[in-house]
């Protein structure tokens, strides 16, 4: 998830050092600590204790939390309230219970993203059966949480999600795109991808047509281990 910045947060600049917004080096008050980000209860206790300095750094065009800056003593007191309440019979029953919740809503997207491809790709009845796999083995790529693919965004509808996911897919396994030297100008690297999404879009076409496809197909070759 990407971040915008505040007014006092801290950059992580190449290196590991901080500057401020205006690339001053950073000031961390005495008697303060850092609190890596991932814990999100203790981080919000933190905050809730007192001043607090947000560490973002930059990946491509977006910014993404490190973690914050606090009193050491509030760290403390956070990570001890928040234990003592993830101790309790009633916290660890209802957390069960969200975890089996959140486990039946992940099967059935997977199911319904599963399916979404499937509807996409629209191969032919001869291909049937290749476009199950290939649903299947794109599904199970794009799905999981944490995979950071498109099929976790909420932005755009989930049938433009399972379009944008086989493209990427065909992009990294039929095409040379992972070893192309892109040259650094801006657009580049979109409009090869734009190239490439075109070229594999022919390829599926072919599919949905149910014409004869050669051996040297990208596609074919890429599921055959499917």
């Amino acid at each position: 998830m990407g971040f915008k910045l505040e007014p006092n947060d801290l950059i992580e600049q190449k290196g590991g050092f901080l500057t401020d917004r205006e690339g001053n080096p950073a000031v961390i008050p005495g008697g303060w600590a850092f609190l890596p980000a991932g814990d999100a209860a203790v981080t919000r206790k933190t905050k809730a204790g007192g001043s607090f300095l947000a560490v973002r750094y930059r990946h491509g065009r977006k910014w993404f939390s490190k973690g914050i800056w606090a009193d050491a003593d509030i760290i403390e007191m956070a990570k001890k309230e928040v234990n003592q309440k993830r101790s309790t019979e009633d916290y660890k029953r209802r957390s069960e219970q969200v975890k089996k919740y959140r486990q039946k809503k992940e099967q059935q997207y997977a199911v319904q993203f599963e399916q979404e491809i499937a509807d996409f790709l629209n191969f032919a009845s001869v291909y049937k059966s290749l476009q199950d796999r290939l649903s299947k083995t794109i599904s199970e790529y794009a799905v999981p949480v944490g995979s950071g693919t498109v099929a976790r965004t909420k932005m755009i509808p989930i049938e433009k999600r399972a379009e944008s996911a086989v493209i990427a897919w065909l992009r990294h396994n039929i095409t040379e795109y992972d070893n192309m030297a892109i040259p650094r100008q801006k657009g580049a690297r979109r409009e090869i991808r734009r190239s490439l999404a075109r070229a594999s879009r022919d390829i599926l076409d072919k599919y949905r047509k149910g014409e004869e496809i050669p051996e040297h197909c990208p596609l074919k070759r890429a599921c055959r281990g499917l």
